[in-house]
This record gives C-alpha cells, sequence and structure tokens, in this order.
C-alpha cells in the first residue's frame, strides 16, 4: 500500500494531466454534436476491427476441429460409394451369362450372337457346364507370377481346378478356395498351362506366359507339320477336365521355330484384357470327377 500511495505521489503530475484531458474530452463530446458524431465512427470503426480480427483468431483456431469433422464425413462418404460399387458389381456379374461364351465347332443352328455391354459375342448352351459369376477384388499383371482374387468361394460352390472365364475367354485357374474368397492362378503367371489349338486345322499344342508383355502368350509344341497363319484363332482344345473345347484364348500374332527346329512356336494376342478386368466366370464340370476317376483306373490298370 505504501509503495502505491509513493508511486501516485510520484505521478501526480501525469495522473492529473490524464483526469483533466478525460473532463476535456467529455466536455466536447457532450456539448459539440460534430465532435460527438466523429468520436461515435471512429470508435465504431476501431470496434468493427477489433471485432474482425477477433473473429478471424477464432475461426482459424476453430479449424482443426471443422476439418477433423470433414475428414469424419469424407471418410463415412468413401464407405457408403465403396458399398455402392461392390453392390452394383454383383448386380452387373448376376446379369453375365459367363456360362454360354463358349466356341465349339457346331452347326449354325445351335449358334446364338448375343449383343450388349460386352459387345458381340457367339455363343451356344453347353450342358456340360454350368457357371459362377464373381466380382475381381484384387488382380496384379506385373509379376511373373501373377493372381486374381475374387469375391466368392466354397460358399458359392466354387473348388480348386475350376476353370476361370472373363467376358471375352480364358482367364485363368482356380487355385486356393476360402469360405467368401477364391484365389486363381491367371493365364499371366509363368507357372500356368493349358493345351490349346488352332482352331481352324485342330493342330494342338501346350499354351503359356513368358512374363513380360500381358497382351500375349504363346502356344509351343506344334509340329513342323501343323497349318496356321498370322491371324487364325486359338481356342482350349478341350483335353481336359477343366475347360470345355472351344473357349476363346485370342488370335495368332507371329510365328517362329523353336529351338530344335521340330516344332512351331505362336505368339498369341490374348483376347482378355487383364489390366482392366472386373467380372469373371467360374466353369463347373459336372462330370469331371467322373472322367478323372475313369483316367484313373485306367492308368492305375497299366
Amino acid at each position: 500500500m505504501r509503495k502505491l500511495l509513493e508511486f501516485l505521489v510520484a505521478k501526480r503530475h501525469w495522473l492529473l494531466f490524464l483526469f483533466c484531458e478525460i473532463i476535456a474530452f467529455t466536455l466536447i463530446y457532450r456539448n459539440n454534436a460534430y465532435q460527438r458524431n466523429m468520436m461515435m465512427t471512429s470508435a465504431n470503426v476501431v470496434t468493427g476491427r477489433i471485432l474482425s480480427v477477433s473473429e478471424g483468431v477464432f475461426s482459424y483456431l476453430d479449424l482443426r476441429k471443422i476439418n477433423q469433422q470433414l475428414l469424419e464425413k469424407n471418410n463415412q462418404l468413401e464407405m457408403q460409394l465403396i458399398m455402392l460399387h461392390r453392390q452394383l458389381d454383383d448386380k452387373v456379374a448376376d446379369t453375365l451369362n459367363f456360362s454360354n461364351i463358349f466356341l465349339h465347332e457346331i452347326t449354325p443352328a445351335d449358334t446364338l450372337v448375343a449383343t450388349g455391354g460386352i459387345g458381340q459375342v457367339k455363343m451356344i448352351q453347353n450342358p456340360d457346364y454350368e457357371c459362377i459369376t464373381a466380382v475381381v477384388v484384387n488382380n496384379s499383371t506385373i509379376y511373373t507370377r501373377n493372381y486374381i482374387t475374387i469375391n466368392k468361394g466354397s460358399n458359392h460352390g466354387i473348388h480348386p481346378d475350376m476353370g476361370v472365364i472373363s467376358t471375352n475367354g480364358l482367364a485363368g485357374i482356380v487355385k486356393t478356395v476360402k469360405p467368401n474368397y477364391s484365389v486363381i492362378i491367371s493365364v499371366l503367371n509363368t507357372h500356368f498351362n493349358i493345351s490349346a489349338k488352332v482352331k481352324s486345322t485342330n493342330n494342338f499344342g501346350t499354351l503359356s506366359w513368358k512374363g513380360g508383355d500381358s497382351r500375349f502368350a504363346y502356344l509351343e509344341e506344334l509340329p513342323t507339320h501343323s497349318v496356321f497363319k498370322v491371324g487364325d484363332t486359338i481356342v482350349t482344345s478341350g483335353y481336359s477336365t477343366i475347360f470345355p473345347s472351344g473357349i476363346l484364348i485370342g488370335t495368332v500374332d507371329s510365328f517362329s521355330r523353336q529351338h530344335d527346329d521340330n516344332f512351331f512356336s505362336l505368339k498369341v494376342r490374348l483376347e482378355t484384357d487383364f489390366q482392366r478386368l472386373r467380372m469373371v466366370g467360374i466353369l463347373e464340370n459336372k462330370h469331371q470327377e467322373e472322367q478323372e476317376e475313369a483316367e484313373r483306373e485306367a492308368t492305375k490298370n497299366d
């Protein structure tokens, strides 16, 4: 208290000056309309600027909370969009009839040409095979061993060693099956090979992928007397329980002799675009077990 009194006494001249100034401004404000209006206007301008600055400061401080809310809302919308895409893919898959995409050597009367979102496809009914449609949920094309994951498994009737086709042709073979998912060995896998033939002549060999370009595979072990030309259609030979004869694989792009000069190697442009693969059909051979059992018994007797 003593120090406060000493401070007031020491600054008494400045305090008196400040007191007189306050009285003078009060008298001016009360008795002069012009000065009163000027002071009110200046006060409003200063107050407005102060409020504007404070609003900006508080808005900036609230940005983190607002951004967090927007991020949560965006995540919710993303999840809803993903679910809608999955439902749409399932609906589209259900409308595709993969089981009819066979190119057997049949009479024209048995042939039906279908048009739609997948283009024009030669189709026939094959009573020995059924087809389960599925959506591709994972796919690779850049490795030497590529795989395709689909959203259906044993709960949907899928089992290993079932053939897989796209809306255009050959896609792979089922390898691993879980209740709701399956993994497929893609044609673009160096461990994949299957018997295939030149459709026009029935000369057959082994189809495999050498790595590199995802657009091409190779049909090898064709004897030198085989007849073919660039542009010929390559289809499955049917010499297995996995695929029927005549499923489209691709067309001959070029050819050369193999290292021993006794066989031809055909470079095949694949019909399936693995970069854009979204839907597949899994083929079930109704007589697969019976055929395999008969073949086992025949080899056992040897």
